[in-house]
């Protein structure tokens, strides 16, 4: 099993930054391919931020956060952060980190296995 937990998020002026942190702790990690964060916005499904690979740290994003948030790992692969800069209010969600254990990097939902419990990240104008 995979725990995931995530902190970091909270209020934050439109403009200004937040760095989401996510632990990965458990038995299994070392079956982890890939780590993402996804978000839920007010009345949407949940959709695809960002995401890393473990093995060489090959990076992906969905096109509304390029240039604005940067995913990352430390060496030890049990901490991944989003960092998120010049937001806006548009980026108001429900921040959720989550796990892949299958090889390759993916944006669906549906091909990760583990997720955290999310942190609301709320941008004022």
């Amino acid at each position: 099993q995979v725990q995931l937990v995530e902190s970091g998020g909270g209020l934050v002026q439109a403009g200004d930054s937040m760095r989401l942190s996510c632990a990965v702790s458990g038995r299994t990690t070392w079956f982890i391919y890939s780590l993402g964060w996804f978000r839920q916005r007010p009345g949407k499904e949940r959709e695809f931020v960002a995401a890393i690979k473990k093995s060489d740290g090959t990076q992906e994003y969905v096109d509304s956060v390029k240039g604005r948030f940067t995913i990352s790992t430390n060496g030890a692969r049990d901490t991944v952060w989003l960092q998120m800069d010049t937001v806006a209010p548009d980026d108001t969600a429900v921040y959720y980190c989550a796990a892949r254990t299958t090889s390759g990097i993916t944006t669906s939902v549906n091909e990760y296995d583990y997720w955290g419990q999310g942190t609301q990240v709320t941008v004022s104008s």
